[in-house]
């Protein structure tokens, strides 16, 4: 386990210095790249460390995390009891698995001008759009999840006498958690994209307002240190659900080979 975590620790930072010496390599003076197509490393963060000190970037940031966490509430709301439904009806999984299918192939975002003819503009319309994005990753995510539940214990669990509910609450939920915390990992990813992009076609006041500014203002320096900001976030809340999701993958194999 200590060399899978230095593993774990030090690839990302390596790669990291590569991709910083290549940009830099890229932005000196005789490569005769514009800054205003590539700034150079020094420039972009010199301009982060004025955003985040000044704080223009905060409020901006706020909108835009709360756009994303209220898409992907909504979406759970939606794709978690629906997930329940296709694993336990044969008939409702073999009416909604095509469906699934061909709806993964259309592009969240070509929905967004639709979304403004239904909705409008503003918070509401990004919020949905954020819900559209996350919504298929877990429902996949948690039907897949309770399909691998094992069978033993599900039928260790019925000669004990536990009912249909309990069955879920009790067996199948947590021995499908690392699946549909799979699931939101990605999920709230994804949501994060739509949120800035829904903001760039539908409105809003978060990190896409931010970024449309920048770009017509040529802030190239400026849409870097932005782009930052939102990988960090994005970044972190995903090592945090990929760190509860180990943690309950652990559980799970200790509550099997108790069992």
């Amino acid at each position: 386990m200590r060399a899978v975590h230095r593993r774990d620790i030090l690839a990302p930072l390596l790669f990291g210095v590569l991709l910083l010496v290549l940009w830099w390599q890229l932005t000196r003076g005789g490569t005769n790249i514009p800054t205003y197509l590539l700034p150079t490393p020094g420039s972009v963060v010199g301009r982060l460390v004025d955003m985040l000190i000044d704080g223009e970037i905060w409020p901006y940031l706020w909108v835009t995390l709360g756009e994303a966490l209220g898409g992907c509430v909504l979406g759970s709301l939606v794709a978690l009891p629906l997930a329940v439904v296709i694993h336990r009806s044969r008939w409702a999984s073999a009416a909604f698995q095509p469906f699934l299918g061909a709806t993964q192939a259309i592009p969240a975002i070509a929905l967004a001008p639709l979304l403004v003819l239904w909705i409008g503009y503003g918070l509401v319309a990004v919020v949905t759009l954020c819900a559209l994005m996350v919504f298929f990753p877990i429902l996949i995510s948690t039907v897949v999840g309770l399909r691998h539940v094992d069978g033993d214990v599900i039928n260790a669990a019925r000669i004990d006498g536990a009912s249909s509910v309990g069955m879920l609450w009790h067996v199948e939920a947590p021995l499908a958690l690392p699946s549909v915390l799979a699931g939101l990992r990605n999920g709230f990813t994804l949501s994060v994209t739509g949120a800035v992009v829904g903001e760039m076609v539908m409105g809003g006041r978060g990190l896409g307002m931010v970024l449309t500014v920048q770009r017509d203002s040529v802030d190239t320096a400026g849409m870097f240190a932005s782009i930052i900001i939102l990988c960090v976030v994005a970044s972190s809340v995903y090592t945090l659900i990929q760190t509860w999701e180990r943690r309950s993958m652990i559980i799970d194999s200790l509550r099997t080979s108790t069992s």
